[in-house]
């Protein structure tokens, strides 16, 4: 995985609540096993028609916007546990998303996959999606290492919690694996001492 310290970026807005994990990939395409072109299915019957061309009004066909960081309405990802929807977001190039609210179970699979689920204020949120809409070419500045997400065309500023675990494993680019493989003389020096 990719280090994540910090990132300024134009957005793409989405000012839609309650998005489900059916919205952001579609079931019919949960076959697969491996992570690869889920971003180019990444809000499929939003994106598409039913002949598979592009709906012109739908935000990510829109080249007026861009960038890294996906704002998005309260109550993102709810519904089904599918990591499809996480390996979708990270597949399509985001690497955080921005809500006043995240289901649980898909905020943690955000996280296990590189992307930051930044969690702000409906004030905050209601702020950003009026300083894109104003500026296409707004940007924001994530700090995780602060833990603070700002706006730069307002200069406003938030900070957001994180488990220390996970902000630990974002910072140095680690997934679970890769965070045991890390600590292996540890686990072996352990197990000595314990017998085991």
């Amino acid at each position: 995985m990719e280090k994540f310290i910090t990132l300024t970026s134009t957005a793409v807005p989405l000012p839609v609540e309650n998005v489900d994990t059916d919205q952001i990939i579609p079931a019919r395409f949960l076959k697969a096993t491996s992570k690869e072109g889920f971003g180019d299915n990444l809000f499929r019957d939003w994106r598409y028609d039913k002949d598979g061309r592009p709906v012109e009004s739908f935000v990510l066909n829109n080249p007026t916007y861009g960038g890294k960081i996906l704002v998005a309405g309260k109550n993102f990802g709810s519904g089904s546990s599918r990591e499809h929807a996480a390996w979708a977001i990270a597949g399509y190039g985001f690497r955080v998303v921005v809500s006043s609210f995240f289901a649980d179970i898909h905020k943690n699979n955000e996280l296990n996959n590189g992307v930051l689920p930044v969690v702000v204020s409906e004030r905050f949120l209601a702020e950003l999606f009026a300083s894109i809409d104003k500026d296409p070419k707004t940007e924001i500045k994530v700090d995780l290492a602060a833990q603070t997400i700002t706006n730069l065309a307002t200069g406003e500023s938030e900070t957001f919690e994180i488990n220390a675990y996970k902000k630990h494993c974002l910072m140095n680019g680690l997934d679970d694996i890769d965070f045991l493989i890390s600590n292996k003389d540890k686990i072996i020096e352990y197990e000595k001492i314990n017998g085991n």
